[in-house]
């Protein structure tokens, strides 16, 4: 009976989250075609949709912790047992008393920060605020029932809600003065010692968040948690945790990311992956190498559009890797063309990690995009012609161009190959806003599997939305959490004292950008591309001033970087997906991708030295 109650609650969250996400892409698509053909709009539309996004963050965020999909640096512990599970239970614990302590600063904000009338159309936002505690405190409970020791789970709990109680005494304290009209007595009275301890024991609990990141500790957790200290050491309210995630969550850009997401999901669940290989292969497989080329043009098409290389290694990679072998290409030689080609595609719209580093540097998302396209266009050139000189040796059979057959897969892709065009032009063209945009295509990728190509049925539907939010529900609670980091990196000014320090030590523009481009490699081969947007953009951004390097060419260099450190050893994310994926030994997926690895470094550093490639189009 219980696991029945707890399988109709999933299935409750699941439902919830789909139909918000649904409702807000056909209520910005009904938004355009009132505003365009009618001259009126829906009343409070785009607040309805921010404060919808970020309730929909913290839904996602706890389906997110149910299936344990968090975004974490370890791909797997590098502990044996039993000290793996001795580990993987303090990371738990940890975890559970952090996000349970996100919770209490919510909830304290939720009280503080809005008085009862405050509305949002109809919604009052006081209930937005409970909505965010109600999420970190499901997210918290699951790290506990996720324990496989069912009769020790009790303990864990209680010394979670301890070390919790303990890191958010201020903002229970806040609360409960709200609640009260006053501050307790006995509140008063314990409050001094609490922030003195946390005040001696933050310090400690830095180091400790920072060596459990490379056990497994979830990335929100790690950054989140070390923000809440640091805000802490500082004298600064707690509740500057929540004001700063509900902040970024409604911006104006965020509702993109979980739309376009939600898209390329559509995608890559159906056979769309098959119709534009087909079509390639008829166009261009004909050319030498040209199955070569059609790899890396589909696999852009799909990184593009989910925002995740991962996503496309493990939604193509068995598909091409196939496909390439049966047409006589080596496995080394495949495994490693499909490794690198994972990551092609980030620097073009509608990306979502150019959203999300627009959203954080406050660069315009459009000039973002229009930078991205010819450095985007170059790399995936150099992916290309490596792929041309390292199979020049094999034999492999080309068809013939025939153009009936070209023609008849252009119809059968047609639906597909228009997306990105039908996108950009009713973005460029300031016809739809950047949410609008993504709200088109979602809607036109939904009814284009389910109602055309009838691939994906309703009965699909909640498999295809539960697989795309643990992608955006890991991404955006990273984001919501991390901002209190970035807050407190601004306040202590330290981007400006760096500025200066560097301003004074290095003249040379150009041994700036070499150094740059050094540590974004080593941040891309350790932190995912949205964790390091969010804690080393605020870091550079200012330094981009005092050597003249124009904001969005910094952008530019910023995701080139980051996507080449998806390939680097020994942890890029690529490789150990390549290695899941292809079932190769992380030594074999090294040496097969390293060739690649040189060609795609050599275009960043073009790409790094010419800022005329990403300013052109501006």
């Amino acid at each position: 009976m219980k696991n029945r109650l707890l399988i109709y609650f999933f299935r409750l969250e699941d439902i919830v989250v789909n139909f918000i996400l649904l409702a807000v892409a056909f209520l910005l698509t009904f938004e355009i075609i009132a505003r365009n053909f009618f001259h009126t709009g829906i009343r409070n539309s785009t607040l309805y949709v921010q404060h919808l996004i970020l309730a929909v963050t913290f839904l996602a965020g706890a389906i997110t912790s149910r299936q344990k999909k968090h975004l974490t640096l370890a791909a797997k512990l590098p502990v044996r047992e039993p000290a793996a599970t001795i580990v993987t239970t303090i990371v738990q614990i940890i975890s559970a008393a952090f996000t349970l302590a996100f919770a209490a600063s919510a909830f304290s904000f939720a009280l503080n920060a809005f008085s009862p009338g405050e509305r949002v159309g109809f919604i009052p936002k006081r209930l937005i605020g409970y909505l965010m505690a109600l999420g970190f405190t499901i997210m918290a409970g699951r790290f506990i029932t996720g324990m496989e020791s069912k009769r020790r789970r009790f303990i864990w709990f209680l010394l979670a809600l301890l070390l919790a109680i303990l890191l958010s005494s201020g903002p229970l304290s806040g609360a409960l003065s709200s609640l009260l009209g006053h501050e307790p007595g006995v509140i008063l009275i314990l409050k001094a010692p609490f922030q003195a301890f946390l005040l001696w024991l933050s310090q400690p609990l830095i180091i400790i968040l920072i060596g459990l990141a490379f056990f497994g500790m979830p990335v929100y957790v790690v950054l989140g948690g070390i923000g809440l200290l640091l805000v802490s050491r500082a004298g600064l309210p707690l509740e500057i945790v929540a004001n700063q995630a509900y902040t970024v969550l409604t911006d104006y850009s965020i509702p993109a990311i979980p739309l376009f997401a939600a898209a390329g999901f559509f995608l890559s669940e159906s056979k769309a992956g098959e119709r534009l290989v087909e079509f390639f292969r008829d166009v261009v497989g004909w050319l030498p190498g040209g199955l070569t080329i059609v790899t890396v043009l589909v696999c852009a098409f799909f990184t593009t559009f989910t925002g995740g290389s991962g996503i496309t290694i493990i939604a193509l990679g068995g598909l091409l890797l196939q496909i390439l072998m049966q047409s006589g290409y080596k496995k080394k030689f495949s495994v490693g063309l499909l490794t690198s080609s994972g990551s092609v595609g980030l620097l073009f719209p509608p990306s979502l990690p150019i959203i999300i580093y627009g959203v954080t540097a406050g660069i315009s998302i459009k000039d973002m995009f229009r930078g991205g396209i010819i450095p985007g266009a170059i790399l995936v050139a150099a992916t290309i012609g490596g792929a041309i000189i390292f199979s020049s040796g094999t034999k492999v059979e080309q068809p013939p161009f025939r153009i009936q057959q070209a023609l008849r897969s252009f119809k059968k892709g047609l639906g597909e190959i228009l997306l990105p065009f039908l996108i950009i032009g009713l973005y460029f063209g300031g016809i739809t806003n950047l949410q609008e945009s993504a709200a088109v295509a979602l809607v036109y990728a939904f009814l284009l599997e389910t109602v055309i190509h009838r691939e994906l049925k309703l009965k699909d539907l909640p498999r295809v939305m539960t697989a795309c939010v643990t992608v955006f529900g890991g991404v955006l609670v990273i984001l919501a959490v991390v901002n209190s980091l970035s807050y407190y990196i601004i306040d202590t000014q330290f981007p400006q004292r760096l500025s200066a320090w560097l301003g004074a030590a290095i003249s040379s523009r150009y041994l700036f950008l070499l150094l740059l481009n050094l540590a974004l490699l080593v941040v891309g081969c350790f932190m995912d591309i949205y964790s390091a947007i969010l804690v080393v953009v605020p870091l550079i951004v200012p330094l981009a001033g005092v050597f003249n390097i124009h904001p969005v060419h910094l952008g530019v260099i910023f995701l080139a970087n980051l996507e080449l450190g998806y390939l680097t050893p020994p942890v890029g994310l690529n490789l150990f997906l390549a290695s899941y994926r292809f079932n190769e030994p992380m030594g074999r997926v090294y040496k097969d991708v390293l060739g690649f690895m040189l060609l795609r470094l050599a275009a960043v550093l073009l790409i790094t030295y010419i800022p005329f490639l990403a300013t052109a189009l501006l």
